[in-house]
């Protein structure tokens, strides 16, 4: 049976706005010593004598979640076998039930420090890297565990803890599975159609109940010309356990309802970019916040790319039928995000503004998405990559926004996986000098801060090179999964 952390409210509640732990995660991340009747029978008894102290009261009850071992460090070997051996420190055995924690069936990597499950959209670009450590085994072992995710929930969760079961993250399932077809054979996608089919059901879920009166439903919506494109989501209500204290505070500041900032924070959440400005009505503010208002290019050309794979899936086996019907929602996706993301005027992709009926102004990487997934025409690629080496190219790389707001996924701030998307979406319709001083400047800056550190880290300022990334909810982190497999994806293209 599966823990959930609101099954200890009000304790839970108290502990997370009391700040005796600096991190919101850590409290949640606690495996309960006892049931969560019998430690709250404890903490109501307890709590109004006294000398009680509610540290104390956590320290006996909760068994603290095992601290991320931050002296590990490279001991001066070279980037490539230090990274190649952190896979071992990174990779994680099969679970039991422990509090808050969703068992898998098989092995996983976690990104590294504070983050001590699966992520979702992390594991594709660690799977780049495992690609070329020639580690299939790994590989499939996370497929199987994100397929079993898919099997037991009907979506795969943000990570595996009982907290996330209100939203995934962007659907890079079908991405992988491309990487584990390039290392065995066309067969892994028969093998992955029924989970394939899941995940789609799961994001259009509603999609069939909107009409001009109804024009939204969970993660679809529906446009003013009748195409259906999606939102991110979440489909629990209040703060987010994880980030209790913050979220609360969020919504003390903002003149929305509560319940629409809680739902658009976990909505962002889901998007994978929490925080950005991206999602913010003034573009600077958070407490403006309106995730829920906008179509995301990223997330659609995901989606497009999902349609894809299975149409090929259907073809495969001869069933043309159902090939042709998913190739065909495939096409219309990419004309709606053709129609709906792409300014003529800025020659630019932008999210779009459902409600508003018109793109938001912010200038993002999300904009690589239609290039990587080759939806852009050959005319928006190239006026896309004069933007992106006008605008976002910096001495360590591409940075993610242009608007430096203090939130972790705004300037100075690059993210390997933004950097991999751009310099292969930037390829795409031919050698590009853009896509390879990204690439070359992003490995430099790279292997600059691990012959100072020994670390590789979660993100980068690519505007100072000297200078260590900040901004968001937590300190910045070193592991780092994905940093770690982008850089290898990007050796292995320097050396091809």
């Amino acid at each position: 049976m599966l823990f959930y952390i609101e099954s200890l409210s009000p304790l839970y509640e108290d502990v997370q706005l009391s700040g005796i732990f600096p991190d919101s995660k850590f409290f949640v991340d606690c495996t309960p010593r006892d049931t969560a009747g019998n430690i709250l029978q404890q903490y109501h008894a307890q709590k109004d004598l006294e000398g009680f102290s509610l540290k104390k009261f956590v320290t006996e009850h909760f068994i603290f979640p095992e601290e991320q071992n931050s002296t590990y460090h490279s001991n001066q070997k070279p980037i490539q076998t230090h990274l190649n051996d952190l896979w071992n420190e990174l990779t994680r055995e099969p679970d039991q039930q422990s509090g808050t924690l969703i068992p898998l069936p098989h092995l996983y990597l976690v990104p590294g420090g504070r983050f001590r499950e699966i992520y979702y959209w992390d594991s594709y670009f660690t799977m780049l890297g495992l690609q070329v450590s020639g580690r299939t085994d790994l590989i499939e072992q996370m497929v199987g565990n994100f397929a079993h995710l898919i099997d037991q929930f009907g979506f795969i969760p943000n990570g595996n803890r009982t907290y996330y079961l209100g939203r995934s993250q962007p659907p890079f399932f079908a991405m992988m599975v491309s990487v584990l077809m390039e290392s065995k054979s066309i067969s892994v996608l028969q093998q992955y159609l029924p989970q394939l089919e899941k995940e789609y059901a799961f994001w259009m879920d509603g999609a069939g109940t909107l009409h001009a009166e109804k024009t939204t439903h969970r993660r679809v919506v529906r446009l003013h010309n009748g195409a259906v494109l999606n939102r991110y989501w979440d489909d629990r209500e209040g703060p987010r356990p994880e980030a209790f204290a913050e979220d609360r505070h969020i919504a003390a500041v903002s003149q929305q309802p509560e319940a629409e900032v809680y739902r658009n924070i976990r909505a962002a959440a889901e998007s994978g970019w929490d925080f950005s400005s991206r999602w913010f009505a003034d573009g600077e503010n958070m407490h403006t916040i309106e995730t829920t208002s906008i179509i995301p290019v990223d997330l659609n050309c995901l989606l497009q790319f999902l349609e894809t794979m299975i149409s090929m899936a259907y073809f495969e086996q001869q069933d043309n039928n159902n090939g042709k019907k998913y190739l065909q929602k495939a096409e219309q996706r990419k004309l709606a995000i053709r129609h709906f993301c792409w300014s003529e005027d800025h020659r630019f992709f932008f999210d779009y503004h459902f409600v508003n009926r018109q793109h938001t102004p912010h200038y993002t990487l999300a904009a690589a998405y239609p290039l990587f997934f080759h939806i852009a025409s050959l005319e928006q690629a190239t006026a896309t990559e004069e933007q992106i080496a006008k605008k976002f190219l910096q001495p360590g790389g591409v940075v993610t926004t242009l608007n430096h707001t203090g939130q972790q996924w705004d300037a100075p701030n690059g993210w390997a996986p933004l950097q991999w998307i751009t310099y292969k979406g930037l390829n795409n319709n031919g050698p590009s000098a853009t896509a390879n001083t990204i690439r070359s400047n992003w490995m430099a800056l790279n292997e600059r801060t691990y012959l100072h550190t020994g670390k590789m880290m979660e993100k980068y300022d690519v505007t100072n090179p000297e200078a260590a990334a900040g901004g968001g909810e937590y300190p910045n982190q070193d592991g780092f999964g994905w940093t770690n497999g982008v850089y290898l994806a990007m050796q292995r293209e320097v050396q091809a």
